[in-house]
């Protein structure tokens, strides 16, 4: 399964699809509004003053082209939470070239000296980051304040790697640092991504886990889990109408069947 997705994510069509001019206007709009909720609320209410004090320390890994770290830095800073550092990471080095890229285009010198793309895969994080940046791994250890993955942590369940993906959050995360995830629902009726997957790939190479699936390793590693629900009609690869268009629907399929909303959410405390 690592060459299909080395593949797929080292293309040209992958740069395309996760970097900001060419993504879509779905991820645009989700960027700005559902998940910079979630983010800025959990931030607020989660974090502890006396962490957030001197700055933000993230990690998102799975970052792929880096949009998500890149908007998240410039929420923060709007709306007066002051970032120290920020590191997105991803197995891809093509993505993370592309992320390198994307830094240069949309973020100020400023904004750019806090922000470090490396290579980096998510179950071995704490390992291969330390590697990239030179350090020696207990130099990375409870630094951080908040760490994040977005549509990544699945392929961890499809290598049986989901362990050691959380066991490396919480050997970076702070005392009372949290960590969230939002991936696919496996109750969501039809992706599309997963119709194209069952014609080339074999059933455990496009399992979409559930919801419980995704909070049980943080549970099993030690974190508290602070919130665990599903929510989201829109997809990241919707235009402009579509978006309208579910955007208002969902107030109604959230009334009829929350529990098969588009994507999974799981923050966690350690």
């Amino acid at each position: 399964m690592d060459d299909i997705f080395i593949k797929e994510y080292s293309s040209n069509d992958a740069v395309i699809k996760y970097t900001k001019e060419t993504a879509g206007y779905g991820i645009s709009y989700l960027l700005e509004n559902d998940y910079a909720k979630i983010y800025l609320e959990s931030i607020k209410q989660y974090i502890p003053d006396h962490l957030k004090k001197n700055g933000l320390r993230i990690i998102e890994f799975g970052c792929g082209g880096g949009m998500n770290l890149i908007h998240l830095i410039l929420l923060l800073e709007k709306s007066g939470i002051m970032v120290e550092s920020a590191y997105g990471t991803d197995f891809s080095e093509k993505l993370i070239q592309a992320a390198g890229n994307e830094a240069k285009k949309y973020l100020s010198d400023e904004h750019r000296k806090k922000v470090t793309f490396s290579v980096a895969r998510n179950e071995t994080l704490m390992q291969d980051l330390a590697g990239a940046l030179a350090l020696e791994k207990s130099s990375l250890s409870g630094k951080f304040h908040l760490i994040l993955g977005v549509n990544t942590t699945r392929y961890c369940h499809r290598l049986k790697k989901e362990f050691e993906c959380a066991r490396n959050i919480y050997d970076l995360l702070a005392k009372d640092g949290i960590c969230i995830i939002i991936d696919m629902n496996d109750k969501f009726p039809v992706f599309r991504s997963m119709l194209r997957d069952r014609l080339t790939m074999k059933k455990e190479d496009y399992h979409i886990p559930s919801l419980e699936d995704y909070a049980r390793p943080f549970s099993k590693e030690g974190f508290q889990i602070l919130k665990k629900q599903n929510f989201c009609w829109i997809p990241h690869s919707a235009g402009k109408i579509m978006t309208a268009i579910l955007k208002a629907l969902t107030p109604t399929l959230n009334a009829l069947a929350p529990h098969r909303a588009m994507r999974s959410l799981v923050i966690s405390k350690k």
